[in-house]
């Protein structure tokens, strides 16, 4: 007897070729992970026994295999015209009889269960689908809020009919499987209200890097098809893996969404639901879609589905997984999970560094997707019935894409679409095909001309599409020949967005993270302006407010962006030591951020001005940088992340050093100098000022460390300003004072057995440079991360000369 129809709990893994991908995960889930709480819709399944006996029933599986006899995909138009023609012949032929009383049964059954007329979901599901290296993500058809079993058994041909859709036709020839060795089963699930709740996708690792470490979630307001398609700015949540269990609040990240749509129902005649895109409200775009207690809750779910899938195949199996928010009873439900089929596959030995070499006009910027580099003509194209017009080779540019677009994604050499996120259509098929994507770019289908020559470059956080050819090179390293060292190699990190990335190259922790980089460009208003909102002018509070949105406290919301900044760089690096430093902005720099002009005073020389540690405990900025204690308080306490340590620059006298870890401890943070707990926090001081190096032992009494500062160091030992051109030829870090200053510090660190490293510009710059650190014993470097393979090796070498030596 074939199965035609089996409950979805009844089957698993080892289904997949009765149900395809999609139904036996679901099946999986529900009979091994409900028990560990994870939600999952109930309902039945036609089963692939069932398609092939209809197809067989019905003639179709002759008159498909004529159909697609000598079918060049490549060929949109007979693509377009041999894929309608089939559809049209399998929705138009009736089920077989036996076959469709078997599923108005199944029906009556869930009638009996929910309730008569249920709503339902009917979802496709293919016998090669969410497979390790074969993802088939949006190539069959999914059809939501079905009542009644008529349109229950209309909206089952019309997903089988979708095998046929011109995009899986294209994909399955470019995978190698063939048309009729491929069956599809449909589900039909109990539906989730999300049309009045939130929905989204959830990744057990960070889509752009393959850092593991992660959860990402993108959620939006109603069905979830706005969020998979890319056609609205969803809110994201990252999560710490390492630290759910561990920590109260491991959320490392969190960005509000701009939200401006949303899919809910519309009114129509009979059973089929038809949906409709809508504005949202005004309270809708300022609010988080996701609660932190349910953003966890997700990615606790996400972790549990992680590992069981990895122990069945057996190697580490990251998951992209689809969810949806019931807006009547507010509970969470996983609608489907399928393996990641990128980063699983990808060789962490070997990494690949786009550099641009050029400068040019930027036409449009968006999220990043790829971390490539791509030149080449524009295509814009903004209607599918188009596509056949675009030529490979060429930059497809478009206000977003769908399923329906790939047979020429697949020959771009890059995308940009105005609209979408990180897990839109567009963001994972580039990541699929391995080109390089900026989606959510706002206007560039106005600014980017078809014909013209453009660059798409999405190395860093904000992807740009340049004018014109600009030059680039790319460099392969194999890591499994990077030399180990007993120099420790850190990492100078600027902003949060690149440190997942470039924590695939060899490293020790980072030696120096720059707060001013992080409130520069995730907060971009000078702390003392947040601090004072209620004082200020109408029309800058306005324009904080829009900077603001989300967060109806302006100081936490100071507190938030900053700790995430530094959260997503400690949990890149974990558990190695990562070393913030407290803000160093000049009073010129904080006069850029917003507000800067009402709290900074003009100085004629900024760089040995007001800065560093003589700001914190001043009058007119102590409240802001208590902020910034109460951000390094919540990465280490709430997040968890207690590799995270703080470090004071340009601290004049060992007095202002005490003053700092004074207010430190003021703000809750328990520096080892003034708590001598076995949970105390060490806390380091750069050594850049000639008086750091002369009273260095009385330095080393308050903090736990030195990280030498050498650009700074070398200004001041030699009297130079570095931000005049006429004296910069003077001197650098290879004068013999400037050595023989950090030969004294390296020497008096290590007597007094307190960590001693550099994170100056030095030993990215000056190889001979690294030969004196090497010979002076200093215990890390921290170089640019464009540096560490070849200064590594520099060391390695130094370090066997100085052995035999």
């Amino acid at each position: 007897m074939k199965k035609l129809i089996v409950g979805i709990d009844q089957v698993g893994i080892k289904d997949v070729p009765l149900v395809g991908g999609k139904n036996a995960s679901l099946g999986e889930m529900l009979r091994h992970l409900g028990s560990r709480g994870i939600s999952v819709p109930t309902g039945f399944i036609v089963t692939a026994e069932a398609y092939r006996y209809f197809m067989k029933e019905a003639g179709l599986d002759v008159f498909i295999k004529k159909a697609l006899r000598g079918l060049d995909t490549d060929n949109i138009r007979d693509l377009g015209e041999q894929g309608k023609k089939i559809r049209h012949a399998i929705v138009t032929s009736p089920f077989p009889e036996k076959l469709e009383a078997a599923i108005r049964q199944a029906y009556r059954e869930m009638e009996k269960k929910h309730g008569k007329n249920v709503d339902v979901a009917v979802r496709s599901s293919a016998t090669a689908e969410d497979l390790p290296g074969a993802s088939f993500a949006g190539e069959h058809e999914t059809y939501l809020g079905i009542r009644g079993v008529e349109d229950v058994i209309s909206a089952t041909k019309s997903s089988m009919a979708s095998l046929f859709t011109n995009r899986a036709i294209s994909y399955r020839v470019d995978k190698g499987f063939g048309h009729m060795k491929v069956a599809l089963s449909v589900a039909v699930q109990q539906m989730v209200r999300s049309d009045l709740g939130a929905s989204g996708v959830l990744f057990t690792l960070d889509t752009e890097s393959g850092f593991k470490d992660t959860v990402l979630i993108n959620s939006s307001w109603g069905l979830g098809e706005m969020v998979v398609q890319g056609k609205v700015n969803p809110d994201e949540y990252v999560v710490a893996k390492k630290f759910l269990e561990k920590a109260p609040l491991p959320v490392i990240s969190k960005t509000l969404g701009s939200k401006d749509r949303k899919m809910i129902y519309a009114q129509g005649k009979g059973g089929i639901r038809p949906v409709k895109i809508v504005s949202t409200s005004a309270g809708e775009r300022a609010k988080f879609t996701l609660s932190d207690k349910e953003v966890l809750l997700l990615a606790k779910w996400g972790v549990e589905i992680e590992k069981h899938y990895t122990k069945h195949y057996g190697k580490w199996t990251p998951m992209d997984i689809e969810w949806a928010k019931d807006g009547r009873s507010q509970k969470l439900f996983i609608l489907q999970a399928r393996p990641e089929t990128i980063h699983a596959e990808r060789d962490l030995s070997k990494i690949r560094e786009y550099i641009r070499l050029e400068e040019g006009k930027v036409l449009a910027k968006g999220v990043s997707v790829g971390s490539k580099i791509a030149v080449g003509r524009a295509r814009v194209i903004f209607d599918v019935k188009d596509i056949y017009k675009f030529q490979a080779g060429e930059i497809l540019v478009t206000d977003m894409t769908d399923p329906d677009w790939e047979p020429i994604m697949k020959i771009a050499s890059a995308i940009v679409t105005d609209e979408g996120g990180r897990t839109s259509h567009a963001a994972i098929v580039s990541r699929e095909l391995g080109i390089p994507a900026v989606v959510g770019a706002g206007n560039a289908t106005n600014r980017v001309k078809t014909g013209a020559m453009v660059t798409v470059d999405t190395i860093g956080s904000d992807g740009l599409v340049l004018a014109g050819t600009l030059k680039f090179e790319v460099r392969e390293r194999d890591l499994r020949r990077i030399p180990k060292t007993r120099t420790k190699i850190m990492m100078n990190i600027g902003t949060p967005d690149t440190a997942f990335e470039k924590s695939f190259l060899p490293h020790q922790g980072v030696g120096l993270a720059r707060e001013e980089f992080i409130i520069a460009s995730e907060i971009g208003i000078h702390p003392m302006a947040l601090i004072n909102y209620r004082k200020l002018p109408q029309s800058l509070r306005r324009k904080i407010d829009r900077r603001t949105v989300g967060w109806k406290d302006k100081k936490q919301f100071y507190i938030d962006r900053l700790a995430y900044g530094i959260a997503r760089i400690g949990a890149a690096f974990s558990p190695y030591p990562v070393i913030v430093r407290f803000s160093d902005f000049k009073t010129n720099e904080y006069r850029t951020l917003l507000g800067g002009e009402l709290y900074e005073p003009i100085e004629q020389n900024p760089m040995i001005g007001w800065r560093g540690a003589s700001r914190y405990y001043h009058a007119n900025f102590k409240e802001a940088f208590k902020l910034e204690c109460l951000a390094l308080k919540m990465v280490r306490e709430k997040m968890g992340l207690i590799n995270v340590i703080p470090m004071v620059p340009f601290c004049r006298t060992p007095e202002e050093g005490i003053k700092t870890m004074k207010l430190m401890k003021e703000s809750g943070l328990q520096p080892r100098y003034l708590s001598k707990t076995k949970d105390s926090m060490p806390v380091y001081v750069m050594c850049e000022i000639p008086s750091n190096v002369i009273d260095a032992d009385k330095f080393l009494d308050i903090f736990d460390g030195m990280s030498i500062g050498s650009n700074d160091l070398t200004q001041l030992i030699l009297g130079l300003d570095r931000d005049s051109e006429i004296v910069s030829g003077v001197g650098n870090e290879m004068d013999p004072a400037v050595k023989t200053a950090i030969a004294d510090v390296i020497r008096k660190c290590q007597k007094r057995h307190k960590h001693v490293g550099i994170c100056g510009q030095a030993p990215s710059d000056y190889p001979e440079f690294v030969s004196f650190l090497v010979n002076e014993g200093i215990e890390s470097m921290s170089l640019t991360p464009d540096t560490v393979v070849e200064t590594t090796i520099a060391v390695a070498k130094q370090e066997k000369k100085k052995k035999r030596g």
